[in-house]
């Protein structure tokens, strides 16, 4: 999703005061805005250069962990959660090992996922009834806790359960899952200071931000650890319960996300932690009345058929509310080289963009448009930059690419790769090869595509695949047309580098709805918490726009209030009476 710097020091948008009580009741205290300023002076972005202390450090939680594989978790998540021995475990490989097993997990039954459900619903009123400042601690505690004593724990999870190098599960697992507990503790003060500030003479009027009557579904994806803790985050900072199911491929991470908040002082039954079969937790959870809202993000297929059920339910009567449906999905996301362009820098953000953790980001670059006088220099300054690229295991900290997340999405993108390099408008510049002996390795490819209509441009392959297209440098703005139709019907990322702001201005206009992010000048795996909120639309999601207040808003049934301190004397109005009445 981002690839985040989390330098918020300057940034914080955190409101000037926090509510005493909720949001019908506004008490001043101190503000948290200073304890945000002083933590960030502590928040140093870690490098892991050699012989750096962090590098040390990370290198002995990354052997405690694999001194301890398998790790096994739990159907459902908890303070004294175990694994009973009697059941039945599901397997996961580590994805640049898969003959060593990372995690085994228990998946929940039907009964189980009930009861998890009405865990949170008994929860629900003691927690909306808890005063923000107090919810809004407890997050900003769980910030602390990931940025300080699991930092380490986080990022070896990371490395060896999703295959990231260090510098991918620091952005990820550290800077980010810290960013969302207090960001969103910034965006959800936001939300309640929102209260009328015109009223009529003798009234007064108010805004209850209530939570959702019901319960939330979270739905978070295998390759950020972070993107869990803001979907459970976000609705739960509101007021809300919520019944998180992770990715299979995070089952362990995203429990020791879950004992992080717990630790922080989160009341058990607030966010329900659900491993297990994804047919059958969500058949239960579309068939609960109380069934209020889903926080997803993942692939468009699954959340359209998500969609479906709920539509479906919805036909039935089965719901007391409509439930609201919010989703950041996939992209088939864009570079765009433009007039007067500095060609080395835009391939080097390119390479970033593309083959950092394996083109797996959702807002990874997987197209190219470059114009016919700039292609032989870029085809060049690509095959100098990925020579330099190791692509090897997360631990060796010169690997820049790692594995693909599993076999599925490993015979996915080389059943592609295979397609590609017998095709005869498809020129391999760089890569085209793969192994899969040991890990499940894609070497960083660079496709040359003579048709711009060519399947490249529009399959989302979620990995490290390039597809490039040489225009006419007289035909700019017709290829701006042709990137705003295709992409697979996506929109979430895409950028232009340029030096011409003409160019700049036309590429902005005209590719308006082809990005919900689009930037200029820069790769489009840069979105930062507090400073560039992220999500699409089209076929990419209901750009809702995670790390904002937008996507908190989701989460509320506002309530308007409305007082009269004068008395009413007269039924009748003016324009009622009578010639003389009056």
């Amino acid at each position: 999703m981002y690839s985040n710097l989390l330098r918020m020091q300057g940034h914080s948008r955190l409101a000037p005061t926090e509510y005493q009580s909720r949001s019908m009741s506004p008490t001043f205290v101190q503000p948290a805005q200073n304890y945000i300023e002083q933590s960030n002076k502590t928040l140093v972005q870690l490098h892991f250069a050699p012989g750096s202390p962090e590098r040390q450090r990370l290198s002995a939680a990354l052997e405690d962990l694999k001194a301890r594989l398998p790790v096994q978790v739990p159907a459902i998540g908890g303070l004294h959660a175990t694994v009973d021995t009697s059941a039945d475990l599901t397997s996961l490989s580590q994805p640049h090992e898969h003959a060593s097993t990372f995690q085994q997990f228990a998946s929940a039954s039907k009964e189980d996922v009930k009861r998890a459900i009405e865990t949170a619903l008994t929860a629900k009123r003691e927690w909306q009834d808890m005063p923000f400042t107090d919810r809004a601690s407890i997050f900003l505690r769980a910030a602390d806790l990931v940025s300080g004593k699991y930092r380490f724990e986080l990022l070896a999870a990371t490395m060896l359960g999703q295959g990231k190098n260090a510098w991918q599960a620091e952005i990820d697992a550290a800077a980010e899952l810290a960013d969302f507990f207090r960001y969103n503790v910034s965006f959800a003060q936001e939300i309640y200071d929102k209260q009328p500030t015109v009223n009529a003479r003798s009234h007064y009027g108010r805004t209850d931000w209530r939570p959702l009557e019901g319960f939330v579904y979270s739905v978070s994806p295998f390759n950020f650890t972070a993107i869990g803790g803001n979907l459970v985050s976000a609705p739960a900072l509101m007021g809300n319960v919520v019944v998180w199911k992770p990715a299979p491929m995070t089952a362990y991470q995203s429990w020791l996300v879950h004992k992080i908040l717990l630790e922080a002082g989160l009341p058990e039954g607030v966010v329900q932690l659900v491993n297990g079969d994804a047919e059958l937790i969500t058949g239960v959870i579309f068939d609960h009345p109380e069934f209020a809202a889903l926080s997803f993000i993942g692939s468009s297929d699954v959340f359209r058929t998500l969609n479906v059920k709920a539509a479906q339910g919805l036909a039935e009567k089965r719901y007391r509310d409509f439930p609201r449906l919010a989703g950041e999905t996939s992209g088939k996301n864009f570079h765009l080289i433009g007039p007067s362009t500095d060609v080395p820098n835009a391939a080097r953000h390119t390479v970033r963009a593309a083959y950092e953790y394996a083109g797996q980001k959702c807002s990874a670059c997987s197209r190219i448009y470059v114009p016919k006088s700039q292609a032989e220099l870029f085809f060049s300054e690509m095959r100098k930059e990925l020579a330099r690229v190791k692509v090897g295991p997360p631990e060796e900290y010169t690997s820049f690419t790692g594995p693909v997340i599993d076999k599925k999405a490993f015979e996915r993108i080389s059943s592609a790769i295979d397609s590609a390099n017998k095709d005869p408008k498809v020129e391999t510049v760089v890569g085209g090869t793969y192994d899969d002996s040991v890990g499940y390795y894609v070497n960083p490819t660079l496709y040359n595509v003579s048709d711009p209509n060519h399947w490249l441009f529009d399959k989302e392959l979620f990995g490290p695949v390039l597809a490039v297209y040489v225009y006419p440098d007289n035909k700019f703005s017709e290829t701006l047309s042709h990137i705003d139709s295709h992409g697979g019907g996506f929109a979430l990322t895409g950028n232009i580098f340029s030096n011409d702001q003409k160019a700049i201005r036309e590429a902005e206009n005209r590719l308006r709805y082809a990005a919900g992010n689009f930037y200029v000048n820069c790769k489009i795996t840069a979105a930062v918490i507090g400073q560039q909120s992220f999500g699409g639309a089209r076929a990419s999601g209901t750009c809702d726009k995670a790390g904002s207040s937008g996507l908190l808003m989701r989460f509320v049934a506002p309530r308007t209030l409305k007082e009269e301190f004068n008395k009413l004397d007269e039924v009748m109005y003016p324009s009622n009476m009578e010639e003389g009445a009056m």
